[in-house]
């Protein structure tokens, strides 16, 4: 309930009411129960709907109340009083018409009062949003941009942003993209779901989500543009599909190289088998032919073997169980064994080899893994030779700053660009299906690379197809940490004879043809040779021989392994030498051999001159125990 000024000016109500119970109201509660006007111009008569009025209210004689409807609905009562003539229907009309009137300049202002809470709220909201938000005219104007937006951009205001050219804030591949939008856009078109790559103040990139929507801004037309960063995500999907890219790629690569592998075991031993056959089926073969044929044999064993090292090198290399030995090292020395050792092999191809050496010997001493930068060295001057068929190879190196950088050159057949990085991953070589896929397994390179790197240098490569390729190497030229060398003397058996007294040998070996060749090895300095196929019945054995001089204990002997068969035999003899053999020849098991309680450690296939050594170092000049 409402009262007007005038009516107030001419009543004393002192706490005038504003709320009424429409059961309890008279004349005017009538009005709304029969959505109707009701004149009353003799307000004094009886009148069963009066219900009286408080007191100090002014005198009534006339009175009209009229119900105000909108949309069919009763919104308000209006009600006029002390008209000094008596209402009639133009009054009525009337107080319709203006209270129509008023009735839609209150809904008027209502909508605008609430349009304008809306748009407070909305800046509020924007204002505060996690994401960035940018306000355009229809003409394309940045009129407001919230903190987040400017965090995004890398900038202070409005202003700063407003100062750089959008080819500046885009990428170039963005900023291509945006053209494009914008000649859609003036086609009528709209694409408002998209993403952007944009530079920050900083000149970082930032991968944006961007969606774009029609909103009332002061009230007119405007554009909201939301940002959400995304560059996290974008990065993490980049990485997971490189990721399945790079594990679908190896699946291939290895696929390849099983293949491959397949092929490269098969070939030597179809060698070994095919001319080991024919020595057998051969009775009347003449000495020479004999030779020729143990030859091929021997050197289809060795390239076998040489697959075999590769596949624990890159085994022990993935599982990071290299480990390298440095000592000082003569590199001048290295290269010319090497240039001895494939000289003739170079010549046989009609070709030419040459080797360079930049420092005098005193010079050329470094600390490194010996073994290693030879192994590096000769798979490089290998694949010169398998690569080229006329021309020359020259290897050597030179000094460069703290680095050692050596090179083998050769006139072969050269490498495609696109593949010089590719062949010192693993497996690569297997995979190539033209002129280049001569015999190996695609390890070499992979290895050398690791060496390299372990011993801390890098290796590169530069070529040309058809040409010829170089590659290169470096080491650490630290010759300031030298440890005084000594000369080793060289033990080849087949030149020198053993210095000790023959051996009783025990040889526990459960494979026929392992323990026959072992025997023909060893035969020459055993006094006595006996066989354990078990670790049980090598127990037995020691205990009933306790002069046993040296045990070859096979560390994957059955029913108990070698391991284990050694613990057996220490508990009752504590002196006699046990080396243990083993197919595996793995970083850590040398230490497991020690630790069960064998001397020295020795891996399969058996190289005399090594056994030879080992032999030497526990019996020689000490007579036999």
């Amino acid at each position: 309930n409402s009262w007007s000024k005038n009516v107030m000016h001419e009543c004393t109500i002192t706490n005038p009411k504003t709320v009424y119970n429409l059961a309890n109201t008279g004349i005017w509660g009538e009005a709304v129960r029969q959505r109707r006007e009701i004149l009353v111009n003799d307000f004094h008569a009886p009148h069963p709907l009066k219900k009286g009025y408080p007191k100090g209210h002014a005198a009534l004689y006339k009175f009209l109340t009229v119900p105000v409807l909108n949309d069919n609905k009763i919104v308000a009562v209006i009600g006029v009083a002390i008209k000094e003539t008596n209402y009639d229907i133009n009054d009525v009309v009337q107080l319709r018409l203006l209270l129509d009137g008023v009735w839609k300049e209150v809904e008027r202002k209502k909508s605008r009062d609430a349009l304008l809470q809306s748009e407070q709220n909305f800046k509020t909201s924007i204002a505060y949003s996690p994401l960035g938000i940018r306000i355009l005219d229809k003409k394309g104007k940045t009129v407001f941009v919230n903190k987040k937006f400017l965090e995004l951009y890398e900038y202070t205001n409005l202003d700063e942003y407003n100062s750089i050219s959008a080819k500046e804030r885009y990428t170039e591949e963005s900023y291509l993209q945006r053209e494009e939008r914008k000649k859609i856009r003036q086609k009528g078109d709209e694409v408002n779901d998209y993403e952007i790559g944009i530079k920050t103040k900083n000149n970082e990139i930032r991968n944006l989500k961007v969606i774009r929507k029609n909103v009332q801004w002061n009230g007119t037309s405007h554009y909201q543009v939301i940002y959400q960063d995304i560059t996290e995500q974008k990065k993490l999907t980049t990485e997971l599909l490189k990721a399945k890219e790079k594990a679908e790629e190896s699946d291939r690569l290895k696929s390849a190289f099983l293949a491959n592998m397949s092929h490269e075991i098969r070939t030597p031993m179809n060698g070994i088998m095919g001319f080991a056959e024919l020595l057998k089926e051969s009775e009347n073969i003449d000495k020479n032919t004999r030779q020729q044929y143990i030859n091929l044999i021997e050197k289809s064993g060795q390239r076998m073997l040489n697959i075999i090292n590769d596949i624990i090198d890159i085994s022990k290399i993935e599982a990071g169980q290299m480990k390298i030995n440095i000592k000082s090292s003569n590199v001048n020395k290295q290269i010319k064994y090497l240039y001895k050792f494939f000289k003739p092999e170079v010549e046989d191809k009609g070709m030419q080899l040459f080797f360079i050496n930049n420092l005098p010997d005193k010079e050329a001493v470094i600390n490194t893994d010996s073994e290693k930068f030879y192994a590096i060295l000769a798979n490089l001057i290998k694949n010169a030779i398998k690569y080229s068929q006329k021309g020359f190879i020259k290897f050597g190196y030179k000094k460069k700053g703290n680095y050692l950088e050596f090179f083998v050159k050769d006139t072969g057949i050269g490498i495609p660009e696109e593949r010089q990085k590719a062949i010192f991953e693993r497996f690569i070589q297997a995979d190539i299906d033209n002129k280049m896929a001569l015999h190996g397994a695609g390890l070499g390179l992979s290895i050398s690379k690791a060496y390299a790197e372990m011993l801390g240098g890098e290796i590169w490569v530069e070529s040309k197809e058809g040409i010829g390729s170089t590659f290169y190497f470096n080491l650490p030229y630290n010759t300031e940490t030298q440890l005084k060398t000594k000369r080793k003397k060289d033990i080849h058996s087949e030149n020198r004879q053993f210095n000790f007294e023959k051996l009783k040998i025990l040889i526990t070996e459960d494979d026929e043809i392992s323990f026959i060749l072992l025997n023909y090895i060893i035969k020459e300095f055993g006094k006595e040779i006996i066989n354990a196929k078990t670790g049980y019945e090598a127990v037995d054995e020691c205990r009933n021989n306790p002069d046993i001089d040296l045990i070859l204990m096979d560390i994957q002997i059955p029913e108990m392994d070698g391991l284990e068969t050694t613990r057996r035999i220490r508990e009752f003899n504590k002196d006699v030498v046990i080396i243990a053999q083993t197919a595996y020849g793995l970083t850590g098991d040398r230490e497991k051999c020690l630790e069960a309680g064998c001397n020295d450690y020795i891996v399969k296939p058996v190289n005399k001159n090594n056994l030879l050594k080992l032999l030497q170092k526990y019996f020689e000049n000490n007579g036999s125990n």
